[in-house]
């Protein structure tokens, strides 16, 4: 199974990128990372390129929001009927209502929405989501 991942929008937590990869890779996904400070569009033409079955989009800056807004638009250019689309990490800045944000990003056109859930319970759900489909 392919995913293609990294941080979207101007966020640059390294480290939480490359523990997601390294995560990714022990459960036997095959990954193509595309580091931090990556934008909407170059997931998109990633998922493309490499015909990953999942994207895998984190951001712990909490401006996700801004980055992902037109993900149903760009989806709708394209045939991803068969990708699994997951965002996670700290998805909300400032004093927002966190009970607001799955159903949020679920409107923007992502499948599996995590905000600050454990890396490991997150992947779990994604193995679940993809063995149901």
């Amino acid at each position: 199974m392919k995913v293609v991942t990294g941080v979207v929008g101007n966020d640059i937590h390294v480290v939480a990128n490359r523990l997601i990869d390294i995560s990714l890779e022990e459960r036997g996904f095959e990954v193509f990372n595309l580091g931090v400070n990556t934008y909407l569009e170059e997931f998109m033409d990633a998922v493309i390129e490499t015909d990953a079955d999942v994207l895998l989009i984190s951001s712990l800056n909490g401006e996700a929001e801004g980055w992902c807004r037109d993900l149903q638009i760009l989806k709708s250019q394209y045939d991803f009927k068969d990708v699994t689309f997951m965002i996670g990490g700290n998805l909300g800045v400032g004093e927002m209502n966190p009970e607001l944000l799955v159903p949020k990003f679920q409107k923007y056109g992502f499948d599996l929405v995590f905000h600050q859930v454990d890396l490991n319970e997150g992947l779990d759900r994604l193995e679940e989501f993809l063995e149901a489909r």
